[in-house]
């Protein structure tokens, strides 16, 4: 009888497909544990990039208040320019529509000028803090003045691309 069961034993594993014996071989455990760095190596290697992000970050900042005082330049200079072209129009008003008016220019002219100063006096993070508290104390009117900014500087756009 032994010899009987023998080949039935044999016939059963050779009955299994040999893929099947093959992974029943090669199958890895299920529960693999990831191979974890040494505890210093971890602060390490935290320290690091919590180090080069603070750098990261105060050379944007650098770069952005150099930007800013470079547009707080520009604008400045625009203002001035307005203020000027204002005044000069003043004496072609006083011709040809009346002292009166050419005076509104003047006053107008005055003001921008005033505005250019005062500008150009404060540094980036005050005109920062002042365009935070007008933008807390009257959000329809910011809101308004970047529409009627943004038009302005989509006519101006819309308008230098045709000349060119």
């Amino acid at each position: 009888m032994a010899e009987t069961e023998k080949p039935a034993a044999a016939k059963k594993t050779a009955t299994k497909p040999a893929s099947t014996r093959a992974k029943a071989k090669t199958a890895a455990p299920k529960a693999v544990a990831k191979a974890q760095p040494a505890k210093g190596k971890a602060d390490n290697v935290k320290s690091k990039v919590k180090s080069d992000m603070h750098d990261f970050k105060a050379q944007a900042a650098d770069s952005v208040r150099a930007a800013a005082a470079k547009g707080k330049d520009r604008a400045t200079e625009a203002v001035g320019s307005i203020g000027k072209l204002i005044r000069d129009s003043a004496g072609t008003i006083d011709d040809n529509v009346g002292k009166q008016y050419g005076d509104y220019a003047r006053s107008a002219a005055d003001m921008v000028d005033g505005f250019a100063g005062k500008m150009d006096a404060k540094d980036v993070d005050a005109l920062t803090e002042d365009a935070r508290q007008f933008v807390r104390k009257s959000p329809a009117v910011a809101i308004g003045a970047a529409a009627a900014i943004g038009f302005v500087l989509a006519r101006l756009i819309r308008s230098g691309g045709k000349d060119a």
